[in-house]
């Protein structure tokens, strides 16, 4: 054989590994991607996703309320921590002896909602309820309030707290008034 003949032979056998190698590539690729709806995601990245720690996420796991499964770690399909994030625990849901506990329709509310409606610290609620200024009822481990009480005490307590630091705070500014009035003619008795 010459070595024209040789050389074309060559460049056909590598022009056909070459497809078969990009065949087997796409092969392979095509059997390692997983499809949408079954991507997998270890505790870390279901963490970040839905802004926990990666204990919560371990501890759901144990409870058995996160479909997970361990070949060398944890791996939770995106279709199960998209469940359980549906179904998870929240005050909202919360009931006591078969009633909602929070039920907003009915007028009541949790201390957190209490505080937010009234712009203050929980801290100030809770310190509320347990002095009398504030009736709130314990249902369970939590306190419930209703609305009448809400408004009650943001009638009586409230915007008597806010006149009382209103009143002292004029008072401050007349005597700092009176106390800039005499620096100032000790200031001018020093001058001259």
């Amino acid at each position: 054989m010459d070595e024209g003949g040789l050389n074309s032979r060559m460049e056909c056998l590598q022009q056909d590994t070459g497809v078969e190698a990009e065949q087997v590539q796409v092969q392979q690729q095509e059997e390692n991607a997983v499809p949408v709806t079954s991507q997998r995601v270890s505790i870390t990245q279901a963490a970040k996703l839905h802004n926990v720690t990666r204990q919560a996420i371990y501890v759901a796991i144990k409870q058995k309320k996160l479909k997970a499964s361990k070949t060398t770690r944890w791996e939770i399909d995106l279709q199960d921590l998209e469940d359980y994030r549906r179904n998870r625990y929240s005050r909202a849901k919360s009931t006591y002896q078969g009633e909602l506990l929070f039920d907003n329709e009915k007028g009541f509310y949790s201390v957190g909602q209490v505080a937010s409606m009234l712009d203050v610290p929980e801290q100030k609620i809770y310190y509320a309820t347990r002095i009398g200024a504030m009736k709130g009822e314990r249902r369970g481990s939590a306190w419930v309030i209703h609305v009448s009480e809400v408004d009650r005490y943001r009638n009586d307590y409230l915007k008597k707290e806010a006149e009382r630091k209103g009143k002292s705070l004029a008072a401050m500014r007349e005597g700092f008034e009176a106390l800039g009035a005499d620096l100032l003619a000790d200031a001018e008795n020093f001058i001259s």
